[in-house]
């Protein structure tokens, strides 16, 4: 229970930071062209690069323990919610945004009340991605001394221990399974409107 707790801690902390600089760097990609080339082209290419070799890059700044795993976990969640709140932006029909200026809305209103509804559904399918990728590769926070269900996963490897293979990973799995459960029904209900 004390692996588990850890482990979805590390995850919880891990995708809502992810979630803050995606979704804010998708909608400042959205506004700025030629920003978005760069975001774009940088997250592309960390997206590229293990979770594993990010631990070993950052561990000699970063020591062991949670931040440093925390930090190639971020740098995992980061690039579908990016990805996702950009495309989402992206496919709202310009007829929305003109009316909705047209009716007198200023900027912030047009994107908390128009915009960021609109782009929702793509929004948390990028989050839904990101979530199993981050509860999955959190295991490797073990690694290095981060705790969470990757001990039991390890030490199995290890001791060549069926039994603890299968608590790590049949726990990891079930923890992947129940996340995308929750985020596909929450996302469900927001696109209610749409499949009315």
């Amino acid at each position: 229970m004390d692996a588990l707790r850890v482990h979805i801690i590390i995850s919880l902390i891990a995708i809502s930071v992810g979630i803050i600089i995606g979704v804010t760097l998708g909608i400042v990609s959205f506004k700025s062209e030629k920003v978005s080339h760069y975001i774009m082209n940088f997250f592309n290419f960390l997206r590229i690069i293990p979770s594993l070799a990010i631990l070993v890059i950052v561990m000699p700044i970063l020591g062991v323990g949670v931040v440093p795993a925390l930090f190639a976990l971020i740098v995992l969640a980061v690039p579908p919610i990016l990805i996702s709140t950009f495309l989402g932006f992206n496919n709202i029909n310009k007829s929305v945004i003109e009316s909705a200026e047209g009716m007198g809305m200023n900027k912030k209103e047009l994107l908390l009340r128009i915009q960021l509804p609109l782009a929702m559904p793509l929004i948390l399918t990028g989050i839904r991605t990101a979530s199993i990728e981050v509860i999955a590769s959190a295991t490797l926070a073990s690694y290095i001394g981060a705790g969470g269900l990757g001990d039991f996963i390890f030490k199995g490897l290890v001791l060549n221990d069926t039994k603890l293979l299968i608590v790590g990973g049949g726990t990891v799995a079930l923890l992947s399974i129940f996340s995308e459960i929750i985020l596909f029904s929450l996302q469900q209900r927001i696109t209610r409107y749409e499949r009315s």
